[in-house]
């Protein structure tokens, strides 16, 4: 067993939380019970990850691929994110944590948008630590959106295309000042990236738990932090200069 160093904390954690769905059904629940559990593991892993001095979280709460499930658990995944915006709004504000969210945000509900249009403009001057939810997210829809973007700008005249280069196109992700993940959590014993943070992950270091979503603890993720403090990032580096760099 690693000790977590306070010093090598990782800046930003990325989370896919997988298992709720998976979790009910082999307590004989139905699949949206587990996602009322998961919500209740986001507000711990929020808390932990505040206290431990993470600065950028990121959960991977609904994907663009999400809207095919059947409406029963999309309703309930809604219901607890308005729950979790209206409940821990003024802890979120009294911690210091600046929330956001990434995605294609216009296909979520009007009372949605503006709970978290609302949320993220009430804790928009914190500092403590910034919490993204991707909602209606996917990794190629953010590409697709960016390459939009730069063509627009192109076809007006105020971009030219040997400007575009990877500040160009990071200037127009749906978060331009993300900084890209540290350390990828995957629960459920899973080993994709399912479309998340396909550009920000090019360096990213991953980490796959067995636990399903609702049985993940701050435990579990003090276990992550310590596997990732072992790893050796290079980079592109040769081992002896990415010591080198970090000495």
């Amino acid at each position: 067993m690693h000790k977590l160093d306070p010093h090598k904390i990782p800046r930003h954690v990325a989370i896919i939380p997988d298992g709720n769905g998976r979790w009910a059904e082999s307590r004989g629940l139905p699949r949206v019970a587990g996602y009322r559990n998961g919500a209740e593991v986001v507000r711990e892993i929020v808390r932990g990850a505040h206290e431990l001095g993470i600065k950028w979280l990121t959960f991977y709460a609904f994907s663009t691929e999400n809207w095919k499930r059947p409406t029963e658990e999309i309703d309930a995944i809604m219901a607890y994110l308005h729950e979790y915006i209206v409940r821990d709004a003024d802890e979120l504000v009294r911690n210091g944590i600046r929330v956001d969210a990434i995605g294609r945000l216009r296909n979520l509900s009007p009372r949605i948008q503006t709970q978290l249009a609302d949320l993220i403009s009430r804790t928009e001057s914190n500092d403590e630590m910034r919490l993204t939810f991707a909602l209606s997210y996917g990794g190629r829809a953010e590409i697709v959106d960016a390459v939009r973007s730069i063509a627009r700008a192109v076809e007006a005249g105020v971009l030219e295309p040997e400007a575009i280069d990877e500040k160009c196109i990071q200037a127009n992700l749906y978060c331009k000042d993300m900084h890209d993940p540290d350390l990828l959590i995957r629960t459920g014993g899973e080993h994709r990236i399912s479309n998340f943070l396909l550009w920000q992950l090019a360096y990213t270091e991953f980490f796959t738990s067995d636990a399903l979503w609702p049985d993940f603890n701050k435990s579990k993720l003090v276990d992550a932090l310590c596997a990732y403090q072992q790893r050796e990032r290079r980079f592109g580096r040769t081992p002896v200069q990415a010591q080198e760099t970090e000495s």
